[in-house]
């Protein structure tokens, strides 16, 4: 327990002192292909959805930019504990969105939510810094509905030998010199690709959604599988 509480103080700080410049380096040191990848995060969900609105809740929502992409949709409660990217997010949902974006601080391991009361239950770029990822999931379960829908993306390892090695190299040796230069801060971008190595795969995250209570569970290897998404109902 004392691991998983140290941590979630580690993850909280590191994200709040590069909240200023997040977004600006999610497009920067992705190409831009974070965009892509929210947006099929919605297609692919939006698939299992029957017509209408859904209620929508996005854990771990950072700046806002999944729960912006979603609230077409219907309304969305983005959830997460870093303060200081809150703030961003909530300038950035003042000015543009379809349907309501409620901000809140919360902890995605405890979700301030009633039982069965989300349509869908979204994630991106977040599982992986859970303390506990199985309690995470059992979390989007339990306040999701019967029919409900789970998304999660995030970072994943290529696996073509080669593109990999290359990805390796940009991951480890570029990008963190980039990120801390740009940010101004040391230490979050060398934790990134450190976080992402640890990380499971595909298949065993599919596994691990299975056994937190979700069925129909499907991946998607997104550029290559720099990124993997997966999708599940309930």
């Amino acid at each position: 327990m004392a691991e998983e509480a140290e941590k979630s103080i580690r993850v909280r700080k590191m994200f709040g002192a590069i909240a200023g410049r997040y977004d600006f380096l999610n497009h920067f040191l992705s190409a831009n292909f974070d965009r892509f990848w929210r947006q099929a995060c919605v297609r692919e969900v939006a698939k299992r959805l029957p017509s209408g609105i859904s209620r929508i809740v996005d854990v771990g929502c950072g700046t806002a930019d999944l729960s912006l992409a979603f609230s077409g949709m219907g309304p969305v409660f983005g959830c997460d504990f870093c303060q200081p990217m809150l703030r961003i997010g909530a300038e950035k949902v003042s000015k543009k969105h379809i349907h309501p974006i409620s901000l809140l601080g919360a902890d995605a391991l405890a979700l301030p939510f009633f039982s069965e009361s989300f349509d869908v239950a979204v994630s991106a770029f977040v599982l992986r810094n859970l303390s506990d990822m199985d309690q995470g999931l059992r979390e989007m379960r339990r306040i999701l509905r019967p029919g409900g829908v789970l998304g999660i993306l995030d970072f994943g390892i290529p696996q073509n030998s080669m593109m990999a090695g290359l990805y390796r190299f940009y991951f480890q040796k570029i990008l963190p010199k980039l990120g801390n230069l740009i940010s101004g801060v040391n230490g979050p971008y060398g934790y990134l690709p450190n976080s992402v190595e640890s990380f499971p795969p595909a298949g065993e995250l599919k596994r691990m959604i299975e056994d937190a209570g979700f069925r129909d569970v499907e991946y998607r290897l997104l550029t290559g599988g720099v990124a993997v998404l997966l999708v599940a109902s309930c």
